[in-house]
């Protein structure tokens, strides 16, 4: 591709604030059907009775009457520098700008706090919604800016236009840098609705308890399997639910709700009962999912980032390339002769990671980064790094249109796009096949630079995919080589990932997958080893439709997996205890108990002061 050529589609491309907003492609027409509906015996947005049934959960604000015109159905916290932001969403405008009134007393809300609102075209809308109570397509965004470090402040939103006002909530500011006391966090990657019910009660027990925040590390709702009751079991794949091999990767048991019969007319799906247990249209999916982790976001801070299950409404084809059909022809229950998804197979409102942008509200503008892609911010003795393992770096997952040209093309062909090209969404100053080139990387370097370690003696970084795992993907390669070396330079304590559906905790590693030897005391117990190693796990085990991650043929554990468990769901406790000692702890969704347990120490705590070796 010439240069000229890559600067021109980059301009229009990048994002050219901290606070991304999607941008969607349409030069080519979206020819699909107006709403995609899993489900061929009942394809309406309602549901008739007939087929899936339409699942719902209870919104953020219980409406004061029985047939409400608009609604608070989410709300959730996220950090801001100094400060708590709020989001929240509803079905409708609210008439005016959001607002929140807050204070210390909370029989005396004595300030009130405005901010901003936004939309998008999601398909479909909420008008066509009949239960306004279940669905969101206004986000309203009010941050509380110079608050006091860990206090605990109240809120309420008040009501506007047809909603009812919230009950009064509250939240706990963040400590500041180098507060010394100790405290947990909930990490969890891969959560989506189904088999993650344990996680979810463990996770709501956990903020009420209180954990700090949550930390999720990609992949929010797995809203892009609304089709899940539409496609046949495939046989690369163990669960077929009502088929003819209704068993579980790593052996576990088949749950009771697996053994329902199927609505009349519906095929074994990959999934469960209802509709593969969350809804058959992708916006509702979001909607389910944020009203049911409502307990929780509404208490204490949800951090995300983005998994590669945000990038679009599919990443990929059935048998008999049924979405191809469906999708591009609107031709429902058919087949078609070849895989030929595109970036234009989707509605616009299920590309390029719009629904993810609109539905979360993260400290990007505040801290150099970009919106809800990467951002760090402080809590006490810790340093926490969100970063994109999906889009914004050379060979990312997720192409942007500048990979997908040749020749002298300025754009790509509709044919020469993928189903999940997206971004970029910082910008990008020279050539999209190296790193150096993208804002990410500078932003990242530069944060990691300002750390001060006397303050925040430990720094945790997070990103969805892993750079190293016993099941081995060529894009464990490219994410170690845009982001490997910046976090050995700066000293990084471990890396956090998920992606791959299973808990996995390896060795602490050095560059190109060394096992550093000398960090390791015993199986259970590891030494930070700043600069020369990472500890990294794994921590995609939440649970999702798509269930347990197995081995591919041939594959096997190697020598850089300390502990590896593909069979339980739930999500990691992390404690840090002070300057020199935290743990890690899988927490088991089914019933609490630790699964796995890990000390990280710091040298100068190392008992009979053991000393490293450069």
């Amino acid at each position: 591709m010439k240069g000229t050529a890559a600067s021109a589609l980059l301009v229009a491309l990048s994002a050219t604030a901290a606070q991304a907003r999607p941008v969607v492609d349409e030069r080519f027409p979206y020819t699909g059907p107006a709403v995609p509906i899993g489900d061929w015996v009942d394809p309406t947005i309602n549901g008739n009775g007939k087929g899936f049934p339409r699942l719902v959960e209870p919104p953020a604000v219980k409406p004061a009457t029985a047939n409400p015109r608009n609604n608070v159905n989410v709300i959730s916290l996220s950090y801001i520098p100094k400060g708590m932001h709020i989001h929240y969403q509803t079905p409708f405008g609210l008439g005016q700008l959001p607002a929140v009134r807050w204070g210390k007393d909370p029989r005396n809300l004595n300030s009130t706090a405005q901010g901003y609102s936004h939309t998008y075209d999601r398909t479909p809308s909420c008008s066509q919604v009949k239960a306004v109570t279940q669905c969101s397509q206004f986000f309203h965004e009010v941050s509380i800016d110079s608050l006091e470090p860990d206090t605990t402040y109240y809120y309420q939103i008040p009501a506007a236009n047809g909603t009812t006002q919230s009950e009064v909530l509250s939240f706990k500011t963040s400590r500041p840098a180098g507060h010394p006391g100790s405290f947990s966090v909930a990490v969890l990657n891969d959560m989506g609705y189904t088999n993650a019910h344990g996680t979810h009660k463990q996770l709501v027990k956990a903020a009420t308890e209180g954990t700090a925040f949550a930390w999720h590390g990609g992949d929010l709702s797995y809203a892009d399997d609304w089709y899940s009751g539409i496609l046949a079991c495939a046989d690369d794949w163990p669960v077929c639910y009502n088929g003819t091999s209704s068993t579980l990767p790593g052996g576990g048991p088949l749950p009771e709700e697996y053994k329902k019969p199927l609505p009349a007319g519906e095929i074994p799906d990959q999934g469960g009962p209802q509709g593969g247990d969350m809804s058959v249209l992708y916006e509702s999916n979001w909607d389910l999912w944020q009203q049911w982790l409502n307990n929780v976001t509404l208490k204490i801070p949800y951090m995300v980032l983005p998994g590669n299950h945000e990038a679009s409404c599919a990443e990929f084809d059935g048998p008999h390339n049924i979405l191809t059909a469906y999708l591009n022809d609107d031709i429902a229950n058919g087949t078609a002769p070849t895989d030929n998804l595109t970036y234009y197979s989707c509605p616009p409102s299920q590309r390029n990671f719009t629904a993810y942008q609109h539905r979360f509200r993260m400290p990007g503008p505040e801290t150099g980064g970009v919106g809800n892609f990467w951002y760090s911010f402080d809590y006490g003795l810790a340093h926490f790094v969100s970063i994109d393992g999906e889009t914004d770096f050379a060979n990312s997952p997720e192409w942007n249109f500048a990979e997908d040209v040749t020749g002298n093309e300025t754009l790509p062909s509709e044919s020469e796009t993928f189903i999940t090209d997206s971004g970029p969404f910082g910008n990008v100053n020279g050539s999209v096949h190296e790193t150096k080139s993208y804002e990410q990387w500078h932003w990242l370097q530069q944060d990691l630079a300002k750390v001060d370690r006397s303050k925040t003696p430990w720094v945790i970084v997070m990103s969805h995919r892993p750079m190293y795992s016993s099941a081995y993907s060529s894009y464990q390669l490219h994410v170690r080589e845009a982001f490997e070396g910046l976090l050995l330079k700066y000293g990084v304590d471990a890396y956090l990932s998920g992606h791959i559906h299973w808990y996995e905790r390896l060795y602490p590693l050095g560059a190109n997958g060394t096992i550093d030897t000398a960090a390791i005391v015993n199986n259970d117990t590891y030494y930070a080893h700043n600069g020369k190693s990472i500890t990294h796990i794994i921590n995609g085990m939440a649970g999702n439709i798509e269930s347990h991650s197995e081995f591919s043929d041939g594959e096997g554990l190697t020598n850089i997996t300390a502990l590896l468990d593909k069979v339980h769901y739930g999500f990691s406790k992390l404690t840090i205890f002070n300057e020199t000692a935290l743990k890690w702890e899988l927490i088991r969704g089914d019933d609490g108990t630790v699964g796995d347990s890990l000390t990280l120490l710091k040298p100068s705590h190392a008992a009979g002061g053991k000393k490293f070796h450069a």
